[in-house]
């Protein structure tokens, strides 16, 4: 790996500024099955979303292909915190990249006690992610509600001394504020952003595609709106020396560039992966030729060098 792809992330030394993101590539192993992909390729992985019971999920259908994109609504389908946590990660090859885990709650306690039992783990960092419904209050998404943001980042860095990174959704009306409470409540780096909300109509039917009738809208439909939200939160987090994951869209070296220089430290691929599982080392090659090329000693002579009209 190149020199220059180095950056610290959360108090973690990363070998490159890619992020695997939640819900793409399973618990860490899927894409290793694919003849060229390596996790060394890549500085972290964050692990499919992890509730603290057992999730059958949605019903189908799940995906929907849409206009460079797609719309997921899985349904946080996963076998839960303790059989993550004694089955899964012990055969993560930690050698190769560092391992995050998502954790999702449907009341901060729940966030809590995740938080706690991946405490006394050897995860490199905790991921929240705070665009689940909260139950207790009739299923307002924590994520869209500041003040419900900061009481789970709060719970939840009352029970780790791990890393926290908070991810950040975008179905808000100010994400920098949001920014603002999460930072206040001890988060140690942002991830920018969750998905957008969308859904898809069956003509024939005039049902919705997608059984949960709404679900996440990726893929690079959504990159400008991404970069905007994460130049705006970037406002927010340089004041504190928080660094952001930049996510939504990126497919092209141009596209991760973009990303770091409106203010992300390290970069975020999902949906890409899936028609192009091998875009990894094209993006770090990409990224190191350019920071060679300006003259630039690593990424973070680059992060947040957006020149404002």
């Amino acid at each position: 790996m190149q020199s220059n792809l180095k950056v610290n992330f959360c108090g973690l030394s990363l070998n490159s500024p890619i992020v695997l993101l939640s819900g793409c590539v399973g618990f860490g192993e899927e894409y290793t099955r694919i003849k060229g992909f390596s996790n060394a390729d890549v500085g972290a992985v964050c692990l499919k979303g992890t509730t603290l019971e057992p999730r059958l999920g949605n019903k189908p259908h799940r995906v929907i292909e849409t206009p460079s994109g797609m719309i997921n609504a899985i349904g946080l389908q996963n076998p839960g915190t303790d059989v993550v946590i004694n089955d899964i990660m012990p055969a993560l090859d930690k050698t190769e990249t560092k391992f995050i885990t998502n954790i999702s709650g449907s009341s901060v306690e729940e966030y809590g006690e995740i938080a706690k039992r991946f405490d006394d783990s050897d995860i490199d960092a905790i991921e929240i992610n705070i665009s689940c419904p909260n139950v207790k209050e009739g299923g307002v998404a924590f994520g869209n509600d500041p003040d419900m943001s900061y009481r789970v980042v709060d719970i939840c860095r009352k029970n780790t001394t791990k890393p926290l990174i908070t991810k950040l959704s975008p179905n808000q009306t100010d994400i920098a504020n949001s920014a603002q409470r999460c930072i206040d409540a001890g988060t140690d780096g942002l991830a920018v952003i969750n998905t957008l909300m969308g859904m898809a109509v069956d003509t024939k039917t005039g049902r919705a595609v997608i059984g949960n009738n709404q679900g996440g809208v990726s893929g690079p439909a959504i990159k400008p709106i991404a970069l905007l939200k994460v130049h705006q939160v970037y406002q927010v987090s340089k004041k504190y020396n928080v660094p952001i994951i930049g996510q939504g869209g990126i497919a092209t070296v141009n596209d991760a560039l973009e990303f770091i220089i409106a203010g992300a430290t390290t970069i975020g691929l999902g949906t890409a992966l899936f028609y192009d599982p091998l875009l990894c080392p094209i993006i770090n090659n990409g990224i190191s030729h350019y920071l060679k090329e300006h003259n630039l000693a690593n990424i973070e002579a680059l992060v947040g060098t957006l020149k404002l009209n």
